[in-house]
């Protein structure tokens, strides 16, 4: 680059430097009016409904019967919750490509979006991250009280602050093409099923 080519990129520059506008503070966002528990428990459902994921809000006291009746062919049950043994936990991997041999991966989430639809999952929760995304079947437990009401209200939760890994799942993965079809699974999981469901600390056992 030439000598005055240079000092035509720095007359630029500097032009554009001196004629900055004032610099102004950011907008305050505002924080919306909550939704009731039961609000955002049916705004949680039919939004996740639109992204061909399933709600579960029946009590489910027996999560083995449960996945035999709604999984009958699964052979591989990855837990990442001590509240159901499965047939394997994440630390049985011996490396991450393993998970995708898994029929259905369980892990609870520590928050869900009425908004969207989503749940959050971190390393935390899964221990191996590959497995929310190689398994078939994903189930979540979530309970009904942590479900907050949009965006905003999940980028201030906690749990962000704890972890270096988190997502935001909205549904199993899908794609839609230009004629407006949403093909399901795309990259991902096959079904997402949300279990509604305070946290139980007794463990239950694989039948």
């Amino acid at each position: 680059m030439s000598s005055t080519q240079l000092l035509s990129r720095k007359s630029i520059l500097d032009s554009v430097r001196a004629n900055q506008p004032a610099s102004q503070p950011m907008p305050t966002i505002p924080h919306f009016r909550p939704q009731t528990s039961a609000g955002l428990v049916a705004t949680f459902s039919e939004s996740i409904a639109r992204m061909a994921g399933v709600v579960v809000t029946e009590d489910v006291p027996e999560l083995g019967s449960f996945l035999r009746a709604k999984f009958p062919d699964a052979k591989l049950i990855c837990s990442a919750t001590p509240e159901y043994a499965g047939t394997i936990e994440p630390a049985n991997l011996n490396h991450w490509a393993e998970a995708s041999t898994i029929d259905v991966c369980i892990v609870r989430s520590p928050m869900g979006v009425a908004e969207t639809g989503s749940i959050l999952l971190s390393d935390l929760e899964l221990r191996v991250n590959k497995i929310a995304f190689l398994a078939h079947d994903l189930v979540v437990l979530l309970d009904p009280e942590q479900i907050v009401g949009n965006i905003h209200d999940a980028y201030e939760h906690s749990h962000f602050k704890l972890s270096p890994y988190s997502v935001l799942m909205t549904g199993p993965s899908g794609s839609g093409d230009i004629s407006g079809i949403t093909v399901h699974p795309a990259q991902g999981v096959k079904t997402l099923t949300v279990i509604l469901s305070p946290v139980r600390e007794a463990r239950q056992r694989t039948g």
